[in-house]
């Protein structure tokens, strides 16, 4: 068992279990994060890793076992309490208030003053202070609505630091920054290390859990299968620690490549104030073909998958789809003329969370099978459909009437695909792939999308991941402040190449 009761033992768990009905979330988890390391924690979807970080945030209760911190069994009550203790978490959706600037943010809910007068110089002060230790630069007047990514996420750190957290959780930070932002935050990481603050580090990237931590504890089936040196074990072996098995990736062959399928000019999108969310992007996609759009979040990604799917009006230029103008019509138009989409907001467009598997795995397609059955949606009819894409995309559930809220992230992610792909589009629109997934959902879901290639289906494929779109693209299109800088062949795409371009720097 880890050293749980020692005293160098910043935060811990002994003999944590936690169930859910008949599910057992985790299953007995002794983990001992040390004073002063950084300690990742890896795992498949579903291993465990949510569950466990509630626990530690107080946001949720063990059924058996104990917390610890600095040695000792603790019992927190809700989030302020650990934060009491000096933990304190930085999850993947940011909440800063976007009216307020960034040092109000900083400040909010324990701003310094007297007499309810906020004392704006000493909270200025305070902020440059701890910008200063962490060795970053901010605009602290700025509005955090208009800051960018990484400075949003700064600013929810300093946040924790502010209120006297030593102890720093944080869930998948780097899955909406740009290489050169990753190695920002890593820097402000180690130097947090080096004044003796302790950090947790969730996440699906190996490659970055090597560079960055000082030990790993890998997660399956909600157990704890080893905490281990990082410098003692390598990429590959660390990854078949978390999948319990060799993950093979799908060999990306030969395609040929058909007509033109989707041909956009010049289009725009409207934003805030007076800066287009697009501006006057232009690009092509042909039958068998992937083209990958690579940008730092909030680059105009979103606005361009919306424009395509008929969720954003354009404010000039065209699309066609099979030489039909589809600029300006709606989401209706947009499928009908043969386009699939897969949201990025799984939860909140792609699924219906509360909604069972089989009325998912139907959505968008009522119409037609009640027309197989002269106006009637038969009850067999829906079922066999969703048990085709179930079994097709091999979604693991515990019955076709359950809530798809009861599903894993990667099961829900295949379960969307499956739906979209199953249609037969001759153009799908994917934003965000495997956002979340882990290892052997992504393999999975990066065969599936390869296949629909070979079979003759065009892709536009928005991803944060560059190492996806390097290993899935054709051509990679990059965005940065709405306008395309430039596009990327697959021969000449790396890391090395799309980088610059993401960050402002023009196509070569």
């Amino acid at each position: 068992m880890p050293e749980v009761d020692s005293p160098t033992t910043r935060l811990g768990a002994d003999g944590i279990s936690r169930r859910f009905g008949s599910v057992v979330a985790n299953d007995g988890i002794d983990l001992a994060v040390r004073t002063g390391e950084i300690h990742a924690i890896v795992g498949q979807n579903g291993a465990g890793k949510s569950t466990l970080m509630r626990i530690f945030q107080g946001l949720d209760q063990p059924d058996a076992g104990r917390v610890i911190v600095d040695g000792r069994p603790v019992r927190f009550r809700g989030p302020a309490d650990a934060l009491a203790h000096g933990i304190g978490m930085v999850h993947q959706e940011f909440m800063l208030a976007d009216a307020l600037t960034l040092a109000e943010n900083l400040i909010l809910g324990a701003e310094p003053g007297r007499w309810g007068i906020i004392d704006r110089r000493a909270a200025l002060d305070r902020a440059r202070q701890l910008a200063d230790q962490a060795g970053v630069d901010l605009d602290w007047h700025q509005l955090a609505g208009d800051a960018s990514v990484p400075d949003r996420q700064i600013v929810e750190i300093l946040r924790l630091l502010y209120r006297g957290a030593d102890t720093l959780i944080l869930d998948e930070p780097t899955a909406v920054l740009a290489p050169s932002q990753v190695d920002r935050l890593f820097g402000l990481l180690r130097a947090l290390r080096q004044d003796g603050h302790t950090i947790l580090f969730i996440s699906h990237k190996l490659r970055e859990v090597m560079a960055l931590a000082d030990r790993v504890t890998v997660l399956r089936q909600g157990r704890v299968i080893t905490t281990i040196d990082v410098g003692s074990i390598d990429q590959d072996a660390l990854a078949q620690l978390v999948v319990g098995e060799t993950v093979e990736p799908p060999q990306r062959t030969a395609c040929d490549v058909g007509d033109v399928i989707l041909d956009v000019a010049g289009l725009s999108v409207a934003g805030l104030g007076d800066r287009p969310a697009l501006d006057q992007v232009t690009f092509s996609v042909k039958a068998g073909e992937i083209l990958g759009i690579a940008g730092v979040a909030g680059n105009g990604q979103e606005a361009l998958i919306a424009s395509l799917i008929g969720l954003a009006r354009p404010s000039a230029g065209r699309m066609t789809v099979h030489d039909e103008d589809l600029a300006g019509l709606s989401v209706a138009d947009h499928r009908a003329a043969g386009i699939g989409y897969v949201s990025a907001d799984r939860a909140g467009e792609g699924l219906c969370r509360q909604a069972t598997l089989t009325e998912n795995a139907i959505a968008g397609e009522q119409r037609p099978l009640a027309a197989e059955a002269r106006g009637w949606l038969m009850p067999g009819r829906c079922k066999q459909r969703a048990q085709t894409i179930i079994d097709r995309y091999q979604v693991v559930h515990g019955g076709l009437g359950r809530p798809v809220a009861e599903l894993s992230g990667g099961n829900q992610q295949r379960l969307l695909i499956g739906r979209e792909i199953d249609r037969s589009p001759s153009l799908l629109l994917i934003a965000q792939p495997t956002r979340g997934v882990d290892l052997k959902g992504i393999a999975a879901i990066h065969r599936e999308l390869l296949a629909y290639r070979q079979r003759g289906g065009a892709i536009v494929m928005v991803s944060e991941e560059l190492d996806e779109l390097i290993a899935l693209s054709d051509r990679i299109l990059v965005l940065c402040g709405g306008r395309a800088m430039g596009i990327v062949d697959r021969e000449d795409a790396s890391t090395e190449t799309l980088a610059p371009l993401m960050v402002g720097a023009a196509a070569a």
